[in-house]
C-alpha cells in the first residue's frame, strides 16, 4: 500500500496545511513530524511563492515570511529529504504552475520522488491542460490531484472520471481563508464525484473550527484546514508547535 493510498483507509482523514518556511524550515521540519503525532493523516505542504493566486491573506503573509528568508524549491526538497529519515507521513506538495515551469517540469517530478513526496496540488493549472505536468507525474510516481469547485459545474464528471489519489474539494468561492459559515454545495459535489468514481473527496477552504470540521467530515472522507494553522503560526511564530499540535489533535479528534 502506498502512502498517499493509506490516507483514508482508517476513517475520516485531517489534512493540515502548513507553508515551509512559516517561521523557519527548522520550525517546519519540526511541526510535520508532530502534527503526524498528533494525528494528521496527510499534510499538503506549501511552496512559497511570490504570486499565490488562490491564497487569501493570512497564507500570502506566511509565503511572504518564507520567502524573505530564501526560502526556494531546493530547500524545501532538502527539508522533505531530512524529514523523510524519521517520518513516513504522506506529504502533498502545494505550489503553483510558475515555480514548476521555472524548475523544469522533470527536474521537479525527480526530486519530489527523490526526497518523498507523495503527491502535488496545483491550483492555477486547470484540468484541461493538466498535461502540462501530468506524464511527469506520473513518470515518478506522484499523483497529480485534482480539485473542484461549487463552478465547476459538468466538468466535474470529467475531472472525478480521470482523478487519481483523491478530489480536493474547494468548500466555496474565493481565495483561502477561514469563514464562517462554508458553502451549502459540498454535500452535492461529494455526491456527483462518488456517482463517477469510488474515489475519496476532502474538502478544504474556510474550514477552521471542530464544529466546522465535523459537518464536513458528515459527507467527505476528509477535511483541510490551512488559514487557521497558519494564523496559529503566525501568532506563536518559533513558539507555535505545541498550539499546532493541541489544534490538530482537537481537530482529528473532532471527525472521529
Amino acid at each position: 500500500m502506498s502512502r498517499l493510498t493509506s490516507v483514508f483507509q482508517n476513517g475520516k482523514a485531517f489534512i493540515p496545511f502548513i507553508t515551509a518556511g512559516d517561521p523557519s524550515l527548522e520550525i517546519t521540519e519540526r511541526l510535520i513530524p508532530a502534527m503526524a503525532q498528533a494525528g494528521a493523516d496527510l499534510i499538503e505542504l506549501g511552496l512559497p511563492f511570490s504570486d499565490p493566486v488562490a491564497e487569501g491573506e493570512v497564507i500570502q503573509g506566511a509565503n511572504m515570511r518564507a520567502l524573505a528568508q530564501g526560502v526556494n524549491v531546493d530547500r524545501v526538497f532538502a527539508l522533505v529529504e531530512r524529514v523523510r529519515q524519521a517520518c513516513q507521513v504522506p506529504l502533498a506538495l502545494m505550489t503553483y504552475a510558475n515555480p514548476v515551469f521555472v524548475y523544469g517540469p522533470e527536474k521537479f517530478m525527480t526530486r519530489c520522488a527523490q526526497v518523498g513526496v507523495d503527491a502535488l496540488i496545483v491550483p492555477d493549472v486547470p484540468f484541461e491542460e493538466r498535461d502540462e505536468f501530468l506524464p511527469y507525474c506520473r513518470a515518478h510516481g506522484i499523483a497529480l490531484i485534482s480539485m473542484v469547485a461549487p463552478t465547476s459545474g459538468d466538468r466535474m464528471k470529467m475531472i472525478a472520471q480521470e482523478a487519481e489519489g483523491f478530489v480536493y474539494c474547494v468548500s466555496s468561492l474565493g481565495v483561502t481563508g477561514v469563514r464562517e459559515k462554508l458553502g451549502d454545495q459540498v454535500a452535492g459535489m461529494v455526491e456527483m464525484i462518488k456517482g463517477v468514481k469510488d474515489i475519496p473527496c476532502a474538502v478544504g477552504f474556510g474550514i477552521a473550527t471542530p464544529q466546522q470540521a465535523r459537518e464536513v467530515a458528515g459527507v467527505a472522507d476528509g477535511v483541510i484546514v490551512g488559514s487557521a494553522i497558519v494564523q496559529i503560526i503566525a501568532q506563536h511564530g518559533p513558539d507555535c508547535i505545541p498550539h499546532v499540535v493541541n489544534y490538530v489533535r482537537e481537530m482529528k479528534e473532532a471527525i472521529r
